[in-house]
């Protein structure tokens, strides 16, 4: 008779076989053609990476793509926590909650960027609301600026920073903070020594799913945003419709870089990476 346990370790990887190859001929692939463009187009030479460091618009792209995507995450966390708190600690509205925060998750990018556009117009909502109010005299330019752009992000973003820190306190054992109380702490000293730091492996993943994310955003930095505060997704795109293959390559390096290497950083910094070890338990 066949002995099966000895197969049994290969299983999981046949189950994975398909999507392994499906990954390696429609994503891997490309990337790395689209990697080596940037160093062999028109011959092989480092100058495209060499020229970015003297490029003032590359530099002044880059800065305000990671400022852009700082004030991003820390709006995402500071509005995000309360709610994932709320979500875990009042059971009676959290099906509510949890309807709030996916709903407009389940909603297109473009149709949420869209509906943006028409409430921050100099027509839209929030002005025609200010402007009934008495409170502006004129149409309060807030369309096609950096102010537009982190709102609009933030509102897309904000789910991706709810879950995990709601998960994690989720996790969290009751008791832990009932015997706080019981020892003579209050609720403000509760969160800040026992609910707090045990969550930190929630708000490590929100945190870097959301900067990670918002690096990369295109769609609606490029329907609210200025035409000055571009950001590196917007540029690559310039460059890939002037048919500016190599730089574009070169441009969309750098962002694949800039991501690995704040992952990379995550994972190294103390206690970042254990919380993230937790969480996968």
């Amino acid at each position: 008779m066949r002995d099966w346990s000895r197969a049994l370790p290969a299983v999981p990887l046949l189950l994975a076989a398909p999507l392994i190859l499906y990954m390696v001929a429609f994503y891997a692939l490309p990337v790395l053609t689209m990697l080596m463009r940037s160093i062999s187009d028109p011959t092989w030479s480092l100058t495209h990476y060499t020229a970015l460091a003297n490029d003032p618009v590359f530099i002044k792209v880059f800065w305000n793509t990671l400022e852009t995507s700082v004030i991003v995450t820390v709006s995402t966390l500071l509005l995000g926590y309360p709610v994932a708190l709320a979500l875990v600690r009042a059971p009676k509205w959290a099906p509510l909650i949890l309807v709030l925060i996916l709903l407009p998750f389940w909603t297109s990018v473009l149709v949420r960027s869209y509906a943006w556009m028409v409430l921050m117009g100099r027509h839209g909502l929030i002005n025609e609301a200010l402007l009934a109010a008495g409170l502006l005299e004129r149409p309060w330019r807030l369309l096609n600026t950096p102010l537009a752009t982190q709102i609009a992000m933030t509102h897309i973003l904000l789910p991706y920073m709810i879950l995990p820190i709601a998960n994690a306190l989720r996790q969290i054992d009751p008791s832990l903070a009932r015997a706080a109380s019981g020892l003579g702490a209050g609720p403000f000293a509760t969160f800040r020594q026992v609910i707090l730091p045990l969550s930190m492996a929630g708000v490590a993943a929100g945190v870097l799913l959301v900067f990670v994310l918002a690096l990369g955003f295109y769609i609606t930095p490029a329907m609210v945003g200025g035409p000055r505060e571009i950001t590196l997704s917007m540029l690559i795109s310039q460059q890939v419709e002037e048919l500016n293959w190599a730089y574009a390559s070169t441009l969309s390096a750098i962002l694949l870089a800039t991501a690995l290497g704040i992952i990379a950083l995550f994972y190294r910094l103390p206690g970042i990476g254990n919380a993230f070890k937790t969480s996968g338990r």
